[in-house]
């Protein structure tokens, strides 16, 4: 059986198979890469629909990643699948607090989950950077607690949430949300490979050259 082997030449002849389904979205140039990457990730074209960029997203998200901005992320998957030298040669890196003992141990004594515990860790630290959430409603509705009642200010909030309990109220909360652009997937579907894509789409569109 013959079959593509290569891997830029699967990722684009992918992409071609997509496009169609995009065609009806009127979408600019890297609103185009952010869908794509997403579909692709997911292997689901009936992704397109449920995607929602903020009018500011793009442009803030951008700024921050030329700036040397670093990503936070919910759990160890998202940070596997964020192409980090890519990240690391804008100046930035991933940070993910999930496996640390401290975090654990607040959560524990708190009640909470860890992710939770890690955001609400991150703080200050959030100021200016890119948050990517691919996992924990929990971690989306901490953070977006500390944009609403500690003035948190990051550059853009990545939130893809997964699953049954809390996943499509937390993405709700944050279009709902006035003080943060964001990338979101309404609804159940999400994850972490979805949210790395979302990120590494917005590099690539940055500076295509792999590592």
């Amino acid at each position: 059986m013959e079959y593509i082997k290569k891997p830029m030449a699967i990722e684009q002849r992918s992409m071609e198979i997509i496009a169609p389904h995009l065609a009806s979205y009127h979408l600019g140039p890297v609103e185009t890469k952010i869908y794509s990457r997403i579909i692709h990730a997911a292997g689901d074209v009936e992704y397109a629909p449920l995607i929602h960029i903020h009018p500011q997203a793009i442009a803030a998200a951008q700024e921050a990643l030329r700036g040397g901005a670093s990503i936070f992320t919910d759990v160890e998957m998202v940070r596997t699948g964020i192409n980090k030298r890519k990240l690391a040669s804008f100046g930035g890196e991933v940070h993910c607090l999930i496996a640390d003992a401290d975090i654990a141990a607040a959560a524990k004594q708190q009640g909470i989950t860890r992710s939770m515990a890690a955001m609400r860790q991150f703080g200050r630290a959030l100021d200016g950077n890119i948050v990517a959430i691919g996992n924990a409603p929990t971690a989306l509705f901490e953070v977006l607690r500390l944009v609403a009642e500690e003035g948190v200010r990051p550059a853009c909030i990545v939130g893809i949430p997964v699953g049954f309990v809390g996943a499509a109220d937390s993405k709700e909360a944050l279009r709902e949300n006035t003080l943060v652009p964001y990338i979101t997937v309404e609804g159940t579907k999400g994850g972490s490979p979805i949210a790395a894509a979302a990120i590494n789409a917005l590099m690539y569109d940055i500076d295509d050259t792999r590592f």
